[in-house]
């Protein structure tokens, strides 16, 4: 009704109270949880009351997807690979950061975990980091 008198909405809570209810936080709830809403209902927000979604939560969402404890072991068993040919050796400082195909990957975090829990690591494991010359003590 607000929106059919000519009236714009507000972005920010406090601004306008309709019936008891805060309508700028109202809008910002929808634009923030913009991903749980059915298309019908985004389309409404849309078309009908010029609400769009706040872009970071969309670009964030976009950019990262999930990986599996079996991708990320590959990432970073590539960076060791990587790593290894440039340098003739494993012994990497924690503090090193290797980049593999744009990705920036903690590798020396992930050399000193991988010796601090080499008990806990799968044999198979075990054995692709010892074929690259891993240092174990």
């Amino acid at each position: 009704m607000h929106r059919q008198g000519g009236g714009s909405l507000p972005e920010r809570e406090g601004v306008l109270l309709v019936q008891g209810e805060d309508i700028g936080r109202w809008v910002q709830v929808q634009r923030q949880e913009w991903s749980a809403l059915s298309g019908v209902q985004q389309w409404l927000l849309r078309e009908v009351l010029r609400i769009e979604p706040r872009a970071e939560k969309l670009a964030a969402s976009a950019v990262v997807p999930r990986r599996s404890r079996a991708q990320k072991w590959e990432a970073n068993l590539a960076a060791a690979r990587q790593y290894r040919t440039r340098e003739g050796h494993l012994n990497v400082p924690r503090s090193h950061i290797e980049t593999v195909d744009g990705a920036e990957l903690m590798l020396g975090v992930f050399v000193a975990n991988s010796r601090a829990r080499k008990g806990m690591l799968a044999v198979e494991r075990v054995e692709e980091l010892s074929a690259l010359g891993m240092r174990w003590d």
